[in-house]
């Protein structure tokens, strides 16, 4: 291709890529891809170690991640207020954000080089703790925000608050806040539904419920989500994307809100969220559905 147009400034695009370096999987990949890729962007760094900044996004055009999901979600948390488009090239297995193969990048690679893509904005949600009215902590999430017990794992009383008014008291094992994106992750385990990607929305689900009644509840992505645990163990916790933020004390507050912040990801020629489920949960059945 002697002459690549991204995005109308008839120039090729500026591109970090981003990997796990001790996976076999993820260098065998970035050697087969790495020439083709260098022959119609301009590399401006190879991150295997989660270190790049991104400080100014008009340095960068788009973020290349080899690996699966726990890349991706690795990868936002770099980025942070500086989101950059991310095109996900699964070196993994289950791959739900990661699902694109190397095969399958290969094919579509000249046309996202020639600005045959979309770009997909999805919640991020901002999460703090809150301690005597400071925040003490605080994260974006992409998946979810989750309120564990910790060992012993006694039962939790959570109190939800949606928008500063009480909803109710969750007894459960822990509680989700998911987004859509997250609503195939651990959401989805704790009897969840499934969301589509681009609604705006948050998804509660209790953790092994104590009274059946508890169910999850879908809110609006523009509720101020409140939770606090009556009486917490030392070991309780939020855990936001799978990583610890903080432990909780009595009279901590976890507020979760919408980030002014989105998490930017390339909708490829092919791409379909149904088809995607219909491979990695088995939604096909004994269907013979056409492609």
């Amino acid at each position: 291709m002697s002459e690549i147009n991204w995005c109308g400034c008839d120039r090729p695009p500026r591109i970090v890529v981003i990997g796990i370096p001790e996976r076999q999987r993820v260098q065998a990949a970035w050697r087969r891809l790495r020439p083709v890729i260098a022959t119609s962007a301009e590399i401006v760094a190879e991150d295997f170690s989660f270190a790049y900044e991104f400080s100014d996004q008009d340095e960068v055009d788009l973020v290349i991640v080899l690996g699966g999901d726990g890349s991706i979600l690795q990868s936002a948390r770099q980025m942070g207020a500086h989101q950059v488009p991310v095109l996900g090239i699964n070196c993994g297995h289950l791959g739900f954000l990661a699902a694109l193969s190397p095969e399958d990048f290969l094919d579509v690679w000249p046309r996202v080089c020639e600005g045959d893509f979309r770009i997909v904005d999805h919640l991020m949600l901002q999460v703090q703790i809150v301690r005597a009215d400071a925040v003490v902590a605080e994260q974006l999430a992409l998946n979810e925000a989750a309120v564990l017990s910790g060992p012993p794992f006694h039962i939790l009383d959570i109190d939800y608050y949606a928008d500063g008014e009480l909803a109710t008291q969750y007894r459960c094992d822990g509680l989700i806040v998911a987004t859509p994106v997250g609503s195939t992750a651990h959401s989805l385990s704790a009897g969840g539904p499934i969301v589509r990607r681009q609604l705006q929305a948050m998804i509660l689900s209790p953790i092994s419920p104590h009274t059946l009644t508890y169910r999850p509840v879908v809110e609006s992505a523009d509720t101020v989500v409140e939770l606090a645990v009556t009486e917490p163990q030392p070991t309780t916790c939020i855990l936001v994307d799978g990583r610890v933020l903080g432990t909780l004390l009595s009279g901590d507050r976890v507020r979760i809100q919408r980030s002014p912040t989105s998490f930017r990801m390339l909708r490829v020629p092919g791409q379909n969220d149904y088809r995607t489920l219909r491979e990695k949960l088995g939604w096909s059945g004994s269907l013979n559905l056409r492609r």
